[in-house]
């Protein structure tokens, strides 16, 4: 087949999945000699339009995976907005190093769902959301070396294709998706961290950045000590801050940053599928 456009399309909320989505759209324009284009979904005001595609699209398409899934907050912009209108697809979810379990299956059926045709799947790792050490700096060389291979496998698959696939690539997961994934304390009992909020130390300048990056708009701009939403501990606002002024203090938050820290330290390789 022969492609006209190579679309990047991510949610990033600390940029990991940008990187290694827009390396691998890049990568397959110059291959396939075709343009290169780009669009984010992470912040609210880019959920608003909708994304419509051609046939002759090709759609690098990814989102981190949260607890083991798509994030559930991206459910209704996956679903109501984008239209694939037979264009092909590569699913590429971003993991923080203890496992992508159904979040590539998962948002693979999604795309199929609103019309694309995937032809090939990815699940790289990426640091993790809530810590500085685990998965740190990854994506790093070697992940893109594993990149590089990806898209030459892709480009081949796409150069022999007659039409697009019938049917959905193959990909790790199961169908229907599992729930997901709960932490648990030594006792086994859950651990719930879903209503924890992010703290701001004095060390705030109110530059208000930690406002304009929050991919749920949750921070008061004119106060941002104060959610006006939900938090999904995404950590853009902790990341991202100048002066490192935003931090979490919840005891069950800290406590599973720490088990995944020291459970899943192995160095996770790229999962990928044509």
């Amino acid at each position: 087949m022969k492609m006209k456009n190579v679309w990047a399309v991510y949610w990033s909320a600390t940029g990991s999945t940008k990187k290694i989505v827009t390396y691998l759209a890049r990568a397959l324009s110059k291959q396939l000699g075709c343009p290169y284009a780009s669009a984010e979904f992470t912040l609210p005001r880019q959920r608003e339009a909708d994304l419509i595609f051609a046939p002759q699209d090709l759609v690098l398409f990814g989102t981190p995976v949260y607890a083991g899934r798509v994030p559930n907050v991206l459910l209704p912009y996956l679903r109501e907005k984008l239209r694939g209108n037979g264009a092909l697809a590569v699913p590429v979810v971003l993991y923080g190093n203890r496992n992508f379990d159904d979040g590539l299956i998962e948002l693979r059926d999604l795309l199929e769902q609103d019309g694309f045709r995937t032809v090939a799947g990815g699940a790289f790792i990426g640091e993790h959301s809530f810590s500085r050490t685990l998965a740190a700096g990854r994506p790093d060389g070697r992940d893109f070396l594993a990149a590089d291979q990806f898209v030459q496998r892709i480009a081949s698959k796409i150069s022999r294709l007659g039409q697009a696939p019938g049917k959905p690539v193959l990909v790790a997961g199961k169908t229907p998706v599992r729930p997901y994934y709960t932490p648990r304390d030594r006792e086994r009992r859950p651990v719930d961290i879903r209503k924890v909020q992010p703290k701001t130390s004095e060390q705030c300048t109110h530059c208000g950045l930690c406002a304009s990056v929050c991919p749920m708009g949750s921070i008061d701009p004119n106060n941002i000590r104060i959610l006006i939403g939900i938090c999904i501990k995404c950590c853009a606002c902790v990341k991202k801050c100048p002066v490192g002024a935003k931090y979490f203090e919840d005891p069950a938050f800290l406590y599973h940053k720490t088990e995944l820290e020291e459970e899943f330290s192995r160095r996770a390789e790229p999962s990928l599928f044509v």
